[in-house]
């Protein structure tokens, strides 16, 4: 193991372990902020500006140790006031490098980590609500991270909800043993149960803060949004949730449980492969293992995590149920940044050396969808091309695929580009990268506290200005299932014209944000998925290997 390994892997073991938020004994529970009764027990706030906030509320109890991959468990109930003032731990996670413009270690972090925010406004009452799902690749992240406060959208009369689910290994993890144990037959998906948990304990107690449970939206970025997409075509969730928010989706094929699947190794023995390689060859020696050296160890084997095909939570491919026309029939707004991959060059392969090289293998690759690729992405700007290629077959083709499938179903939903710079970004190469749009959508400009270390902020005249438009569109889609906000453009359903609102600067509404990008990455997805061959990242120069050899 090289010393880097070592060093950012020492620095999770000293991430402390903690318990969610405690109960305060009967001499010690003078009323100090707003109570809620909730099915479980008595919950204490405090008011924080004009809402009252509850922080670690446990939704449902993550089955550690020996029961550890199992569905959520009931929360245990509790006497007395539990004091939920501060945020509960982080699910286990690996390290991120300090260096990484993600860095943002959580301040806590535990097995038993499902627990809950709410942001409830002044005075609520049967009001609309979000979800908010976080992203992190499945894989790191919670709700306490700074940017994810609600603040500005109980501002907007939104009662605004922040869950964690169990991540990497401890939420994603597939085994035939685990299989063998369930019900169902199914395992792997233990983080979109939690989801669907969280989502289960909103539509029963989110009316004590004055929540509308028949008013849902789920809300998610990057892994969120992906797991907005499961949510959307799991039928486990239906009905939990009444419309659907998804800031840089993508919609890949994810392993089945138990065959191969364009070209894609059964999760079971993916689950079963690793154990063998990190000395625990059955459940029981799994289950026996710290959940962080786990945890650390599955990283080090590059263990993806991602959704499961079970024929449970996930019955099909996310694709298959769009087509089919059997995902949620709900509203959605979703949308991608127009510089995503530039803060993921990890996904990019080497430029070609010429102009004519990145030609030839687009014609290797590409065949007769060629000449409509390079119309796309010529090879005029090799770098720019490639940045673009590999961003639309991420995002910009899921984004648009699933508009236009609820537009389809007679949903009016929205589209959006985030193509905003500002002079920090820019300096970094970093315009619109992914996750830039997240300070604008949570009203966090001027708050330097939200940020991690490594992220360029934004500061100067006009941020504030494109923030608040951004709150006042994702709280109005929230509140009547319409992107209305007061003195700002009207945003168009995407329809038969592709409209869609572009935020640069301030919202621009436009048409066909990049004109024949989804007819070509749609027209090659369909081609993988005809040959029975995985659809993300071969593309571009690399769409077929032989190409290069």
């Amino acid at each position: 193991m090289n010393a880097f390994r070592l060093r950012t892997l020492a620095a999770a073991l000293l991430f402390p372990l903690l318990g969610a938020c405690a109960v305060l004994p009967p001499a010690a529970q003078d009323r100090t902020g707003p109570r809620v009764t909730l099915a479980s027990g008595t919950v204490e706030g405090r008011i924080e500006a004009n809402a009252s906030v509850y922080r670690g509320i446990p939704y449902a109890a993550a089955p550690v140790g020996e029961r550890r991959w199992q569905p959520p468990h009931p929360a245990e109930p509790w006497e007395g006031v539990r004091q939920a003032v501060e945020f509960g731990p982080s699910c286990i996670q690996p390290p991120v490098p300090p260096a990484s413009l993600y860095y943002d270690p959580p301040h806590a972090s535990s097995e038993d980590c499902l627990s809950l925010n709410v942001w409830a406004p002044d005075g609520a009452d049967n009001a609309p609500v979000i979800v908010w799902i976080h992203g992190g690749s499945l894989r790191i992240g919670g709700s306490a991270q700074p940017f994810y406060d609600g603040s500005a959208f109980a501002e907007r009369g939104v009662v605004f909800v922040s869950v964690n689910y169990r991540l990497g290994v401890l939420g994603w993890l597939a085994h035939p043993e685990l299989s063998a144990e369930s019900p169902h037959g199914a395992s792997g998906n233990y983080g979109l149960l939690d989801q669907i948990a969280a989502l289960e304990w909103v539509r029963g107690n989110i009316a004590a803060f004055g929540g509308n449970p028949d008013n849902v939206t789920i809300m998610g970025e990057s892994a969120g949004a992906l797991s907005v997409s499961y949510l959307l075509t799991s039928p486990l969730a239906e009905g939990l949730f009444h419309r659907a928010i998804a800031q840089s989706p993508n919609i890949r094929a994810v392993p089945a449980l138990s065959e191969t699947v364009y070209g894609l190794t059964p999760a079971e023995t993916t689950g079963a492969t690793l154990g063998n390689a990190i000395g625990a060859p059955d459940l029981a020696a799994l289950r026996a293992m710290d959940a962080q050296a786990l945890t650390d160890a599955a990283t080090l084997q590059r263990f993806a995590p991602q959704g499961t095909i079970d024929g449970f939570s996930l019955p099909r491919q996310v694709v298959d149920t769009f087509e089919a026309g059997e995902q949620a029939q709900v509203s959605l707004l979703a949308g991608f940044n127009s510089g995503e991959l530039r803060s993921q060059r990890i996904f990019l392969p080497p430029l070609p050396d010429s102009a004519g090289a990145y030609e030839e293998a687009i014609r290797c690759g590409y065949g007769d969808l060629a000449d409509a690729f390079l119309d796309v992405y010529p090879a005029s700007d090799l770098a720019q091309s490639t940045l673009d290629t590999f961003r639309d077959a991420i995002y910009g083709w899921a984004v648009e695929y699933m508009v236009r499938a609820q537009t389809e179903a007679g949903l009016r939903s929205w589209q959006y580009v985030f193509d905003h710079c500002y002079p920090a970004a820019e300096a970094r190469d970093l315009c619109a990268f992914h996750a830039s749009e997240l300070p604008y959508v949570f009203g966090r400009i001027g708050d330097d506290d939200a940020y991690s270390p490594n992220w360029p902020i934004p500061e100067g005249e006009g941020e504030q200005a494109l923030s608040d438009a951004m709150v006042d569109y994702w709280a109005g889609f929230a509140t009547s299932g319409i992107p209305a906000a007061p003195g700002r453009p009207e945003w168009a359903p995407y329809g038969a014209d592709e409209s869609y609102m572009r935020f640069n600067g301030s919202p621009l509404p436009e048409r066909d944000p990049i004109s024949g990008m989804f007819e070509v990455q749609n027209a090659f997805v369909a081609r993988r998925r005809d040959a029975g061959e995985p659809y993300f990242i071969n593309v571009g120069v690399i769409a077929n290997p032989d190409c290069s050899r």
